[in-house]
């Protein structure tokens, strides 16, 4: 098969190309991709527990753990005990979290743009699409 046949190496690249250019983005906020996950996740459902931020990411939990620590030491996240279950940790974003919110979302927005300009709305759509389908397939 022609490498540029091959969905792992198209994905791969694709991947790559825009982790880097939305990496440049961030740059100037001090925050990664996988931090801005991270925030985009605690944005949107509030306290959230160290696993279902793994479930929304598609992330292992050492790995979840590991960018929670340096988000913490950051003062981008507080972790506190759930007072419901004293066994579990919740998090949250912070203020300094908070009030980069706006730009943040912005330069997310902006990136997207920029990486789908030759794409029309409707080859956006079908890409949408298309990957979320091969997300919530079971691959074995």
């Amino acid at each position: 098969m022609n490498l540029n046949e091959c969905i792992n190496f198209l994905l791969s690249v694709s991947q790559h190309k825009v982790y880097k250019y939305f990496k440049g983005y961030l740059e100037e906020f001090e925050i990664t991709p996988a931090q801005y996950g991270v925030l985009n996740c605690l944005w949107a459902e509030g306290k959230v527990s160290p696993k279902r931020i793994g479930e929304l990411l598609y992330l292992e939990a050492p790995t979840v753990s590991g960018i929670l620590d340096k988000m913490q030491k950051m003062n981008l996240i507080d972790r506190e005990i759930d007072p419901n279950n004293r066994r579990n940790v919740l998090v949250t974003s912070t203020e300094k979290a908070n009030e980069l919110r706006d730009v943040i979302q912005a330069a997310s927005s902006d990136m997207n743009k920029n990486v789908l300009q030759e794409l029309d709305d409707q080859e956006i759509e079908a890409l949408k699409k298309g990957l979320s389908k091969i997300i919530g397939t079971e691959l074995s």
